[in-house]
């Protein structure tokens, strides 16, 4: 690489607003983030028109406060990545068109990324990738399993059959009357108790790296009412950590024998689930017994945010990829290589 390069990243997929400055793919400069958690928790989830609204109110803001904090100017810049889909149609139009305005306004190519290699790429902002390598995605819409045997090369060896592993915990979080965003909430009670539930583990067939999690969803809700029509009382703790339990351990488990029948050099984990205690833990002491290198990011870029869009970008951009401006929101994007 001759010179630095700077990429202007935002990212408004769902409900964060974000805006960041990477250089070189590696190196966070500015990371700015206006969540809408506290807006949307009355609701008790995303609530697609009001994420779109708090978009067009801080978009600007979010981009300008980027630039100041990496004390650069559009000039310096060489080029915007934004985030295409998967998301909310309405919030990834925001993003997309505050983008082709500060592309076209300044003169930048544009680069369209997929929201989950912004997820995989958040991890080559704390070490390099080393090749071929295997990430475990898990968030509120994805549980996969995407091999990769160089940069922008994405094979899905294993997908969910029915709800995301992030979905889930949001699900069974209000069944127990938990506030938005369940995920956390489910960990944290995981975390405190000291029994737990036995639920059943969904392994599906003997060879398949696919996930299910709607039955684990249902036994849970059925766990519950049996109890209360018996009169008896409900360990909201309990549950929880048995719940969760059997989400970690089917992860854990599918993404060790990937990792072992691909023989891949690295593993890593993305998307805002990879913030769970639980699974975290489960995983580094799983690989680490293996001797498999496992990395992880810190919470902050496991959840979304626009460093992850501006690392993916800068890859994007040096292998000439491009964008334009009729570039439009894709909300079943498709994870696809760019090699």
């Amino acid at each position: 690489m001759e010179k630095d390069v700077y990429i202007l990243g935002i990212e408004t997929s769902c409900d964060e607003t974000a805006a960041s400055v990477v250089k070189n793919g590696q190196t966070i400069v500015s990371n700015v983030v206006a969540s809408q958690i506290k807006s949307q928790q009355r609701f008790g989830g995303v609530v697609p028109e009001i994420a779109s609204r708090h978009h067009v109110e801080q978009i600007t803001f979010v981009i300008e406060e980027a630039l100041h904090e990496a004390k650069l100017s559009p000039s310096d810049l060489d080029a915007v990545a934004v985030t295409e889909g998967p998301g909310l149609v309405g919030a990834l139009l925001i993003g997309i068109n505050a983008a082709k305005a500060f592309a076209f306004a300044n003169k930048l190519p544009i680069i369209g990324v997929h929201h989950i290699a912004g997820h995989i790429y958040a991890n080559q902002l704390m070490q390099p990738m080393e090749f071929p390598l295997l990430a475990l995605i898990v968030s509120g819409g994805h549980t996969e399993l995407v091999l990769m045997n160089d940069h922008g090369s994405f094979e899905l060896i294993g997908e969910t059959r029915d709800d995301a592993a992030g979905e889930a915990y949001d699900k069974v979080a209000r069944v127990l009357g938990l506030p938005y965003p369940g995920g956390p909430q489910i960990d944290r009670l995981a975390q405190e108790s000291d029994e737990a539930v036995e639920f059943p583990r969904a392994w599906l067939e003997p060879d398949s790296y696919d996930f299910s999690f709607s039955g684990l969803k249902s036994a849970v809700i059925n766990y519950k009412h049996n109890v209360e029509q018996r009169g008896g009382t409900v360990n909201d703790q309990a549950i929880a950590a048995g719940f969760q339990q059997s989400v970690v351990d089917v992860l854990t488990e599918k993404t060790v024998r990937a990792a072992e029948e691909f023989k891949v050099k690295q593993v890593i984990a993305a998307g805002g689930v990879a913030a769970n205690k639980g699974l975290r833990n489960s995983l580094e002491k799983t690989f680490k017994e293996k001797n498999i290198p496992f990395y992880v990011p810190p919470i902050a870029l496991c959840t979304d945010n626009a460093a992850m869009i501006a690392a993916a970008g800068t890859m994007m951009y040096l292998e000439g990829e491009r964008g334009t401006l009729s570039m439009n929101g894709r909300p079943g994007m498709p994870l696809s290589s760019w090699k």
